[in-house]
């Protein structure tokens, strides 16, 4: 029996047991996901004390602990010792209903549809092979000279590595799975932007990963946010997009990547580097060649070369890579015979460099239309960016913003999206501009963001 009295003692949740025969734990866990989902919490909201909890409802310490344990390696949960417990914006996941067909789409991140006659002109020289039956079979034999063309195009990406040391997957997120998958456990905690990509979100809920915001600096994790988050989160590695971060567009400087690899070294952190831009990017630097021993690089072709190649080759040192060979074959995360051998043939002629040319004059072409036409408001991101980061007006969310542009015709994701961690995020919205049919449906995009936020 509870030894205070709650009759009139503020508690942000009060949550009520049935005692319908599951596990208390269970059933607490249950109820605060139901809440959570429901929006009787909301993100940012600060839990009682776990002690106070156990004592409202007159349980056991550990039963709480057990019960927000598992909300927590859900995603539902964030917090730190001696800061408390809150519900986390990870929470989130679409805010508006699915799109309507006529909507104009600055939501996914869909490459500009190109002509394709380089690819083309591989994949049908493939297929008239004698030997073409090969292509489709599971792909088992990882073929020298396939490995040699992933490392030419690692190295033009700026990531120096051996040919040995790359492993190849059926995709970007595939390849972000199998990372989480072979060197991080249930339970663990990954440092990320307070603003991140909502694929690590959805792969962090999957394999039970906690993910902690790192304090920012100038656009980019800080050193003294790195350190903290290390000593009082137990945070072991660092997911970063140094080339044009997911979402907010942002290209780290050559210090700041000489600075995450310092701290990656000296507190033997591993840091997962997505390179998903780098192509289109100007700086050729990783924070790989700075800290090889301690990152894993993945760099995904579908968005800078072609959505067909539903490919990503991971460079991993030597003691990574066994765990993460591993488990891309259990599973199944591994590429097919006919992608691997279309995206290497690709790599190895001379095919490759017109096609990304016409990928960077397009997104380029875009982009200007951007600058010219929202050039009284803040947007991050250049010429290179395949998406902007537009900073909203004071005043509006971008939940708010988000159901505003929906009504109008046009879909957006809003910072709600792409936020971790308690804190309100920034008011803003991603306009993936690769993603319209066409230029013209991009300006029609356009004019209705800007009518909006006038």
């Amino acid at each position: 029996m509870s030894i205070n009295s709650f009759e009139n003692y503020p508690m942000s949740w009060r949550p009520t047991l049935t005692h319908s025969g599951s596990p208390i734990y269970a059933e607490l866990a249950q109820q605060l996901e139901r809440d959570i989902r429901s929006g009787a919490l909301l993100p940012g909201t600060k839990l009682p004390p776990q002690r106070e909890l156990a004592d409202f409802l007159d349980i056991n310490l550990s039963t709480v602990s057990r019960a927000f344990k598992i909300c927590a390696d859900s995603g539902l949960l964030t917090g730190s010792v001696g800061d408390g417990t809150y519900v986390s914006y990870s929470s989130l996941t679409r805010l508006t209903d699915a799109p309507r067909e006529e909507l104009i789409r600055l939501d996914a991140m869909t490459p500009e549809t190109l002509e394709q006659s380089e690819l083309v002109s591989v994949l049908r020289r493939m297929l008239a092979e004698p030997a073409n039956a090969r292509l489709f079979q599971y792909d088992l034999s990882h073929p020298e000279w396939q490995s040699e063309a992933a490392c030419r195009l690692l190295r033009r990406a700026g990531c120096n590595v051996s040919a040995d040391g790359i492993l190849t997957a059926g995709g970007g997120q595939n390849a972000i799975a199998a990372i989480f998958a072979a060197l991080l456990r249930r339970g663990d905690k990954l440092g990320v932007d307070p603003l991140t990509y909502p694929g690590v979100k959805s792969a962090a809920k999957l394999f039970g990963i906690q993910l902690v915001p790192i304090e920012q600096e100038n656009g980019c994790m800080s050193e003294a946010g790195i350190r903290y988050a290390i000593k009082n989160d137990g945070v072991r590695a660092l997911f970063i997009m140094p080339d044009y971060q997911n979402p907010t567009a942002h290209v780290m400087s050559t210090e700041q990547r000489q600075m995450i690899a310092r701290a990656a070294i000296e507190s033997d952190l591993l840091i997962i580097e997505d390179g998903i831009c780098k192509l289109l990017s100007d700086e050729l630097s990783s924070v790989h060649d700075l800290a090889p021993e301690n990152t894993v690089f993945t760099l995904s072709l579908s968005k800078t070369i072609s959505p067909a190649l539903k490919t990503a080759y991971i460079a991993a040192p030597e003691r990574f890579k066994a765990p993460l060979d591993d488990a891309l074959y259990s599973i199944n995360l591994s590429q097919s015979a006919l992608l691997s051998e279309l995206g290497a043939r690709l790599i190895a002629s001379d095919n490759l460099e017109p096609l990304l040319t016409r990928r960077a004059e397009g997104i380029e072409k875009r982009n200007k239309l951007v600058d010219i036409m929202l050039n009284d408001f803040i947007v991050r991101g250049d010429r290179h960016a395949l998406s902007r980061w537009l900073v909203l007006p004071g005043g509006i969310s971008g939940a708010q913003f988000e159901r505003e542009a929906a009504r109008r015709g046009v879909c957006v994701y809003g910072s709600e999206h792409f936020t971790v961690g308690k804190s309100i995020p920034e008011a803003g919205a991603r306009l993936a501009v690769c993603t319209p049919g066409s230029i013209d449906e991009l300006e029609k995009a356009l004019k209705i963001i800007r009518e909006i936020i006038s």
